[in-house]
């Protein structure tokens, strides 16, 4: 009986419980990873459209000199942004001529409504969701500042 039980083929429950434990670290390091990969790729939406935003803004600079009854709605349509985009995201301007662009993700954002992404013009610099740690584009800090 005894050397029946011996040569039976299988799994302990300690070899098992390794396997599992050894599984659960690596999720532990991979998941953190992906989605803060899947923030950077959401947020490069916004990121591009503002980059085409900025540049209608140019465009409008170096053809009349300043950007006065220049509307958002206006640089929207040439940036020619797609609906998806204008769907995720709103947009907005602060300044004349503009100092920062913000987006903000809509209830259909698929990474949730209030993210923030803006551009700063004066350090030619991104920030927010999906690229740092600073979520208010007037203060520039966190929002444990």
């Amino acid at each position: 009986m005894l050397s029946k039980l011996r040569n039976q083929k299988g799994f302990t429950l300690v070899e098992i419980l390794v396997v599992v434990i050894i599984v659960a670290i690596l999720a532990a390091i991979a998941v953190p990873r992906y989605l803060r990969y899947v923030e950077r790729s959401r947020s490069t939406e916004a990121q591009s459209a503002i980059a085409t935003i900025r540049k209608a803004y140019d465009v409008q600079v170096q053809t009349t000199g300043n950007t006065d009854g220049f509307s958002l709605e206006q640089a929207q349509r040439e940036a020619k942004l797609g609906n998806s985009t204008l769907k995720n995201w709103k947009f907005e301007v602060v300044g004349n001529p503009p100092t920062k662009f913000i987006a903000t993700s809509t209830q259909e954002f698929a990474g949730g409504e209030g993210k923030q992404v803006w551009y700063d013009q004066n350090e030619a610099k991104y920030h927010g969701y999906g690229i740092d740690n600073w979520t208010n584009p007037e203060t520039g800090g966190t929002e444990t500042d």
